[in-house]
């Protein structure tokens, strides 16, 4: 019997994960995994759906699960803890370990984009699961950062205050950590002001399908560098690879 690996979520027609790792079992000549997709519409079925695949060996976490995962597993890497949710589960000895593999793949992939520029404030769109291994990455590189969402709160402001009472000019990272403009619902971006962007801003957007997103176009029109979640998604799939063999 394959050892099973997969990714747990709720509408996973947009995900990547699957062709990655098909891709790199072939690629690496790996005969004995599989990758499936097992779209969760409450994060309650998780124990059900454990029962039934019995040889799954790790399993990726996606929206909206991140945080809710939590509860169902036995223990807690140092990077699940330090970012507060879980995209990655290890099964070791009948215990569920959790892990984030986000902040390693968002920090070094941005850390390569942004070689050698001086950034010392961003804007992180959305505060959802992701957002939070993109705070610790960006804490530990010491920048500065505003969390916006469409209601402010004791933690982020809200996108209208954003309009009113702050300067874009005086953040030029801007991080989309929401779901907004993913396939199917392209036509969709987070409420900026964007001709209010130039060329000295970088647009990042975790969003990897469509390759471009509509808040990726809106900056570019603008001058803006702009970079889509790709590359962290293969970074902290292969960093999830590891975990699990180790």
């Amino acid at each position: 019997m394959k050892d099973l690996y997969g990714l747990i979520g709720y509408r996973l027609s947009h995900s990547f994960s699957r062709k990655y790792f098909s891709d790199k079992f072939q690629r690496e000549h790996i005969s004995n995994a599989e990758y499936g997709l097992f779209e969760l519409e409450d994060i309650q079925e998780l124990p059900e759906l454990l029962e039934e695949q019995p040889e799954i060996r790790g399993l990726n976490v996606t929206i909206p699960y991140k945080q809710q995962v939590m509860r169902y597993l036995d223990e807690l890497d140092g990077s699940a803890k330090k970012v507060g949710a879980v995209n990655t589960i290890k099964f070791l000895k009948g215990k569920r370990i959790g892990y984030n593999t986000d902040y390693y793949g968002f920090k070094e992939s941005l850390e390569k984009w942004v070689e050698g520029a001086k950034i010392e404030k961003a804007l992180i769109l959305g505060t959802g699961g992701a957002s939070r291994a993109v705070k610790c990455a960006l804490y530990d590189m010491g920048i500065e950062y505003i969390m916006v969402s469409r209601e402010a709160s004791e933690h982020a402001v809200s996108y209208a205050e954003l309009k009113e009472k702050y300067d874009l000019q005086d953040y030029p990272l801007i991080i989309n950590t929401t779901p907004l403009g993913m396939s199917p619902h392209t036509e969709v971006c987070p409420d900026l002001s964007y001709e209010k962007l130039s060329a000295s801003h970088l647009c990042y957007d975790l969003v990897y399908n469509p390759e471009e997103t509509l808040f990726m176009k809106k900056a570019a029109e603008q001058g803006a560098a702009v970079k889509n979640g790709m590359e962290m998604l293969h970074l902290q799939a292969e960093k999830s690879w590891e975990i699990w063999n180790q």
